[in-house]
């Protein structure tokens, strides 16, 4: 076992371990803080003849994995403010507008690729099921696809002849 003393010594080194992974002080410090407590509940795990600040920087690091997996998993999903502060919203207009586009263009697309577009692009199928579904193998699937998309995006940006 090792006395808060010796745990103390190690603090300088965690604080820049823990700056290094967070990037910012005010994570490092609460980093910091847990790795401390998390040391002196588990104090009797340690073993003898242990590097201490390897022992602590491992803990630390563990605990920095598992927040970032948790902020990954979760805030990103589901907490509103993240999504919020980084979500901008465009005119309805101009949705409309490019929306019109594409439906225009998709009409002078060949039918082959018109299906293959809705099929995976709209009804949200996989090529698998676009595959079974059409009777052709998933490589065409996505050749096809392929091919689509960028005939589409190439008449997108044609301008159009008004008549």
């Amino acid at each position: 076992m090792f006395n808060n003393q010796e745990l103390a010594t190690e603090m300088p080194g965690l604080k820049n371990f823990a700056r290094r992974l967070t990037r910012n002080n005010h994570d490092a410090e609460d980093l910091l803080q847990y790795t401390l407590l998390r040391a002196i509940e588990k104090k009797h795990l340690f073993q003898e003849n242990t590097d201490l600040f390897k022992w602590t920087s491992k803990i630390m690091y563990n605990q920095f994995v598992s927040d970032y997996r948790r902020k990954a998993k979760y805030e990103t999903k589901f907490d509103p403010e993240n999504y919020l502060e980084t979500e901008s919203i465009d005119p309805p207009q101009d949705n409309q507008a490019e929306l019109n586009a594409v439906k225009e263009t998709m009409k002078d697309l060949s039918q082959e690729h018109q299906e293959i577009l809705f099929m995976i692009c709209v009804q949200g199928l996989s090529y698998q099921e676009v595959a079974d579904s059409l009777k052709i193998a998933i490589g065409t699937v996505r050749s096809r696809l392929s091919r689509a998309r960028e005939n589409l995006l190439q008449r997108l940006e044609t301008p159009r002849v008004v008549h």
